[in-house]
């Protein structure tokens, strides 16, 4: 079986920055898709008008990219009633299907360990995965930082095309989990890989290359897999760091040696 990558950037390294915009820059880095995020300061948010929804994608072809993935911030294990967070997990499948994006991202969001209220909450959403083609991808983040962790809330649906693991390089590493550990758990849980880097002991970004984060490690573990892989580059949170150009040539440097060759 043919093993291929293909290469990404959020919109989280570009905020405020309109999708043409963005789409261009990635196409220009040699990005074969944009990673969206959705939220109410951007461009792309719930609740837009179907109309609306196809002109962003039409944006995004035009560009020669596809849509990657759309970067939700539903929680699954979010404490409350169930209802809000599978409103909002519905409103995020029905807009990637507008937008042709084959995934959504999602954020564990509860107490350590935690996996009842995810189950529910992600079995409510099944039929719309599956209607749509959309893929639900739950983050190693937060409470469930860890392949390891983050694998109790998908494994349970016994079905990686509808319900798998993005794998960020930085949670599991700073959780004590070495990459070719987090590889090895998710095994075909692993839906999407986020290259990024940070100083050790520090939280702000740094070029995947220049920091402690292994990558390298990451790199070699990855070559079994296809999928995407997307720079994050947080400049909605450090707005003091560069601008998304320079991480995203260190970032297309460390794709273009470690991915695999035919």
């Amino acid at each position: 079986m043919t093993v291929t990558w293909r290469f990404a950037v959020s919109t989280l390294g570009m905020p405020g920055t309109p999708v043409r915009d963005s789409a261009r820059v990635a196409a220009e880095h040699g990005c074969h898709g944009l990673e969206i995020r959705v939220h109410p300061d951007e461009e792309v948010r719930l609740g837009l008008p179907p109309s609306r929804t196809a002109d962003l994608r039409a944006q995004v072809e035009d560009a020669g990219l596809e849509v990657a993935c759309l970067a939700g911030y539903a929680k699954v294990c979010a404490p409350g009633p169930d209802e809000p967070v599978v409103t909002e997990l519905r409103d995020l499948v029905a807009l990637a299907s507008g937008l042709g994006a084959p995934a959504v991202r999602v954020f564990p969001g509860g107490a350590a360990g935690e996996v009842g209220p995810a189950l529910d909450r992600i079995g409510a959403v099944l039929p719309d995965l599956r209607d749509s083609g959309v893929r639900l991808l739950v983050e190693t983040h937060d409470s469930h930082p860890t392949g390891e962790e983050a694998l109790r809330l998908v494994e349970p649906f016994e079905d990686p095309e509808l319900v798998a693991v993005l794998w960020d390089a930085v949670h599991p590493w700073r959780a004590g989990e070495r990459p070719a550990r987090t590889r090895q758990v998710l095994g075909e849980s692993l839906g999407y890989f986020q290259v990024k880097d940070v100083a050790a002991g520090e939280p702000t970004p740094v070029p995947p290359g220049e920091g402690a984060v292994p990558l390298e490690e990451c790199g070699e573990s990855l070559r079994s897999w296809s999928g995407w892989i997307s720079l994050e580059w947080e400049r909605a949170w450090y707005l003091g760091i560069p601008e998304v150009p320079a991480a995203l040539s260190a970032a297309g440097t460390w794709f273009e040696t470690w991915r695999p060759r035919d």
